[in-house]
């Protein structure tokens, strides 16, 4: 999976993200590692997943074999059907979204800057099918979160000064939580703050590997 031996896999990293589910949460889950969350919803809490391509209500990943071409997320994954499920069109999906009824959207990221700034959706001079609902989530979701890998493959900081990448969403990432730590972004101006340490990970680690001017203590 190209990480270091110490640090949270992916897995461990969406467990760690459900964690911020709240009972009754109205919750989207981006593309890429954030689908995984739905795999990790803390017992006793009841969250209900929309998907922005017109699901209320989703299940989780089927069994192989179990799988129904029809029936997607937003990523095109195949996912399950719940009794509480429905079904509608794209305008009343992000009509939920922009009217503010989504309670916390957890993203996946390119790139996240101190200020709270996303880019998640593009990188100049590769193909790319279009901007997705994500605009619209980091401008009308309650609270959103940005789950990715602290660096590239490279090596190189994700979590940055500025974003490099065209912007998704600006001053909109509550939580950043990576393969290294969980940042909160908190105080009044908001700065982000590491709260959490990945097992294994070093205070020096996370230091050498973010660029972003946040509050180690």
């Amino acid at each position: 999976m190209g990480h270091d031996k110490t640090g949270w896999t992916r897995d461990e990293m969406a467990a760690r993200a459900a964690q911020e589910l709240q009972d009754g949460f109205y919750v989207n889950l981006g593309i890429g590692i954030p689908t995984l969350v739905a795999n990790h919803i803390p017992d006793g809490v009841d969250v209900t997943l929309q998907s922005e391509n017109g699901m209320l209500g989703m299940g989780p990943f089927p069994y192989a074999g179990e799988q129904d071409a029809d029936l997607i997320n937003a990523g095109k994954q195949t996912i399950t059907t719940l009794p509480k499920s429905s079904f509608f069109d794209s305008a009343t999906s992000f009509a939920m979204i922009r009217g503010g009824h989504i309670d916390l959207s957890i993203l996946g990221a390119m790139e996240v800057a101190e200020n709270g700034d996303i880019a998640n959706w593009m990188i100049p001079g590769k193909m790319v099918k279009g901007m997705g609902g994500a605009m619209d989530l980091v401008a009308g979701v309650k609270r959103c979160i940005a789950l990715f890998d602290h660096t590239n493959k490279r090596g190189e900081s994700k979590f940055l000064n500025k974003c490099s990448l065209p912007l998704t969403g600006q001053n909109c990432i509550d939580m950043v939580i990576t393969d290294l730590g969980v940042f909160e972004r908190l105080g009044n101006p908001k700065r982000f703050k590491l709260t959490q340490m990945a097992d294994g990970v070093t205070l020096d680690e996370i230091k050498a590997k973010t660029e972003a001017d946040v509050i180690f203590e």
